[in-house]
């Protein structure tokens, strides 16, 4: 979901929580990523037959990507919300979070606000 959609769907607070939700579940899977990874370097020792360590070998690697896709989105969810969290506050009144957007929303980067408490408007990158 683009920022500008985001936030005129569901409000600047509830768009980041979002975020940040969305950001924490790709760590979770990481996290089980690393437990079949782990399953799967134990499951390499036991097994003999080719047919065996060619299947171990498949999820050891789907594990692996999954496990780096997973951390990839992850960092970049998370830093991405900050970096918009970082400017949500109005520079005139120091208000968080409470704004409006101005206009219709854009897929292009800079987003127009305009704050709730003192009208103050300024543009917050994506």
């Amino acid at each position: 979901m683009q920022l500008a959609e985001g936030i005129q769907r569901h409000g600047f607070r509830k768009w980041y929580e979002r975020q940040l939700l969305r950001s924490h579940a790709h760590l979770v899977l990481t996290l089980f990523s690393v437990l079949g990874l782990m399953g799967a370097l134990e499951a390499a020792s036991r097994f003999h037959t080719w047919q065996d360590q060619l299947t171990d070998a498949l999820a050891l690697l789907a594990s692996a990507g999954i496990g780096l896709w997973s951390l990839r989105r992850y960092l970049y969810l998370l830093s991405h919300a900050e970096y918009v969290a970082n400017q949500a506050r109005c520079p005139a009144c120091a208000t968080y979070g409470r704004f409006t957007l101005v206009g219709a929303p854009s897929a292009e980067p800079p987003v127009r606000v305009c704050c709730r408490q003192c009208q103050h408007r300024w543009s917050i990158d994506a």
